[in-house]
């Protein structure tokens, strides 16, 4: 699919795809996360922010409230948004079944027109920029509402290894990634329903370079970089082998800490 193609994709549609999936959303990440983020992700995002306790933090793209949740638990001031109507039903409903405090937004990552200027010490996308159009827009955003000097941590699909295009061929675990066009172009990919799913994914492909150059753009510098995987004491916590071989052997995320770069927002780098 070509840029031009891909520009004329229907948001309409992806937001009653999201609406029609909260329901099973909350039931894939529960309380706390699914099992790619309890053994992958999760330890880097949290070595990743440190001690978030007294800081006031932005779970943008928050879906049915996991992370805000334990954001809240940890101590941190948090307001979470999220496009999706029902989404940002079930996330405030789990909040106050636990009576927490979290300030709960109807709001779209790529403009956060609810929130004012310089307002959060840290930002925590959590798996949501390849679920967004707008790349460009939602970092000028995450931009705009953090205070001089904070902190954007960013936890999205390996854009190198697709897993919805992924098959395991051989007994021994041997993986091969499908690729239907170029890795260098933007696409709109379509993933089948998986587990409990009944509804298919529509994300965005955009190659890494692409992200780094517009991290840059937005006015962000890369601190910290890393491809999560499976630590040796975790590795108890995987249901299988062959679970356990994916985790050790296979990509799945990445997760970037930028900072934010005094001046850099209102003349943003050219490339």
């Amino acid at each position: 699919m070509t840029e031009e193609i891909m520009a004329n994709f229907d948001d309409k549609e992806i937001l009653e795809l999201w609406d029609n999936r909260a329901r099973d959303w909350d039931i894939q990440v529960s309380d706390d996360g699914d099992s790619n983020r309890i053994l992958n992700s999760d330890p880097v995002l949290w070595s990743f922010a440190g001690n978030v306790a007294g800081l006031s933090v932005l779970d943008a793209g928050c879906g049915t409230g996991y992370l805000a949740r334990q954001l809240c638990l940890k101590g941190a001031s948090v307001t979470a948004i999220d496009f999706s109507p029902q989404m940002i039903g079930i996330a405030q409903f789990r909040a106050s079944q636990n009576n927490l405090n979290i300030d709960f937004h109807l709001d779209s990552c790529t403009e956060l027109k609810s929130l004012p200027d310089e307002q959060f010490d840290m930002i925590i996308s959590n798996y949501v920029l390849m679920d967004l159009f707008d790349l460009e827009g939602a970092l000028k955003a995450f931009n705009r509402v953090l205070k001089p000097n904070g902190i954007a941590i960013l936890v999205f699909s390996h854009p190198c290894f697709p897993q919805g295009n992924s098959r395991t061929v051989n007994e021994d675990g041997t993986v091969f990634y499908g690729w239907t066009s170029s890795y260098f172009e933007r696409t709109q990919r379509n993933d089948q329903p998986w587990n409990h799913f009944t509804t298919p994914f529509i994300w965005f492909h955009r190659p890494l370079s692409d992200y780094w150059k517009a991290f840059k753009a937005a006015g962000f510098s890369v601190d910290e970089f890393e491809e999560p995987r499976i630590t040796p004491e975790r590795y108890h916590l995987a249901e299988n082998d062959q679970k356990l071989l994916n985790c050790k052997t296979r990509p799945y995320s990445v997760v970037f800490k930028l900072l934010k770069v005094k001046g850099l927002y209102n003349n943003p780098i050219n490339f």
